[in-house]
């Protein structure tokens, strides 16, 4: 290609009311290995709900550039049709897309189409499966309740669920919201706990302001992250105590702070604590209310 070649990347990623995709953005990425490893510079341009820094399609000069490449989905409609009349002078390329009407104008303003399926082609294997390899990530459920209002005044857990949420938001990890409370009508739920045990064994940590929540992750053996929404400590700190379990934020001291060093924490020798609480529990070396339930039936010989 001739020095002033310039390549701006776009695709359905870079409108405005576009959504970004985690395919998506993997096929960009397969294509920025591309360019990368020819020595190619070039530039992205990304919707502003997405990436707010940018750059964005509305503030890019297409006269700094001499090739625009649209990358992934489906090619139509008048948001492709306005980058070819946007970008005429450039050479435009659409990479990995798929085309439904061969003749539409979105399809035709490009001088190349690199498609992965189109009709009477042979499809080609979707850019995102051959992107480069990712970093390792934790998986992380997450295990929040808005309800328990028998604590009245007490109650923090709206703001708990809020900064809990925000700060998990800025944390990189792969979050996933669950639930205690099982259905057998509603396939969001699990409806059985073998169902959300199964879950939570696959997990790297739990955060939660549920006592269950905190109890169940450890019986998988995996380390949590449990906050108190009750002011003053309720049922979720006794059950940290019984259980030995130290990862624990009051609500009245939950900050960024608290809750990034029991990340931490959790993520080092939380793991051994949590492995060793669930094998204790497997071999019924905690001590529950139930170990006295049969001397509790048994008749008062005072009666």
């Amino acid at each position: 290609m001739a020095e002033r070649t310039r390549i701006l990347l776009t695709g359905w990623f870079g409108f405005l009311d576009g959504e970004a995709t985690a395919g998506d953005v993997l096929a960009l990425e397969r294509v920025r290995d591309v360019l990368l490893r020819a020595g190619l510079d070039h530039d992205v341009a990304w919707s502003p709900g997405f990436r707010p820094a940018g750059p964005h399609l509305a503030r890019i000069r297409p006269e700094d550039y001499s090739h625009l490449v649209f990358v992934c989905g489906p090619l139509h409609g008048p948001q492709i049709e306005e980058l070819h009349r946007r970008f005429a002078h450039c050479v435009r390329i659409a990479v990995g897309t798929s085309v439904v009407d061969v003749g539409g104008p979105a399809v035709t303003g490009f001088h190349r189409v690199l498609a992965r399926d189109a009709p009477d082609t042979v499809p080609t294997t979707d850019l995102a499966a051959r992107a480069p390899a990712l970093p390792a990530r934790p998986v992380v459920g997450v295990i929040l309740t808005h309800g328990q209002h028998e604590y009245g005044a007490r109650r923090r857990h709206e703001r708990v669920a809020e900064e809990v949420t925000r700060w998990l938001c800025g944390r990189d990890c792969a979050r996933l919201e669950l639930e205690t409370r099982l259905d057998v009508h509603d396939w969001r739920l699990c409806a059985t706990p073998a169902q959300l045990e199964a879950v939570l064994s696959r997990l790297d940590l739990v955060v939660t302001d549920r006592l269950h929540g905190m109890v169940l992750a450890l019986r998988a053996g995996v380390p949590v992250v449990a906050v108190d929404p009750v002011e003053g400590g309720a049922k979720v700190t006794a059950q940290a105590h019984a259980c030995g379990w130290p990862a624990l934020v009051p609500a009245e001291r939950l900050d960024e702070a608290a809750l990034d060093h029991w990340w931490h924490w959790c993520g080092t020798s939380g793991r051994d604590l949590a492995r060793e609480i669930g094998a204790g529990f497997r071999r019924d070396a905690a001590p529950d209310a139930a170990d006295g339930l049969l001397q509790a039936l048994a008749p008062d010989p005072a009666d």
